[in-house]
């Protein structure tokens, strides 16, 4: 990755496979656990950020099988993606820590309001 910011699709993706390799679907029910329901991430949208991710070398495929006649790839997260994830958790943690030390800092204006 670069030094911009990870966006929030990559984000969650790389996250939903932190702990285990997962299949499309799965991938899916996960980002919406992870998100709390806020993202429902489509179809359309899930496979192309996994072939980009997988053209990076942030994932990598576990194994492909056929279940109940339906092709069926899983995906897990490759030592580069790990270490991706871990930089931009580094980075949100950095920038949250320092909108809470903002957050704390009361200015007073000239009539005594919290600015």
């Amino acid at each position: 990755m670069t030094e911009r910011s990870m966006q929030e699709p990559t984000l969650l993706l790389l996250t939903a496979l932190a702990d285990a390799p997962r299949h499309g679907y799965a991938l899916i029910q996960e980002i919406a656990v992870i998100s709390d329901g806020r993202v429902k991430m489509r179809t359309g949208t899930l496979y192309s950020a996994l072939d980009r991710l997988l053209q990076q070398g942030l994932i990598q495929v576990e194994r492909d099988e056929v279940i109940d006649g339906r092709a069926r790839r899983t995906y897990a997260l490759a030592e580069a993606g790990r270490a991706t994830l871990a930089a931009e958790a580094d980075r949100l943690r950095a920038v949250v820590a320092e909108a809470d030390r903002r957050l704390r800092t009361i200015r007073p204006t000239a009539r005594g309001a919290l600015a």
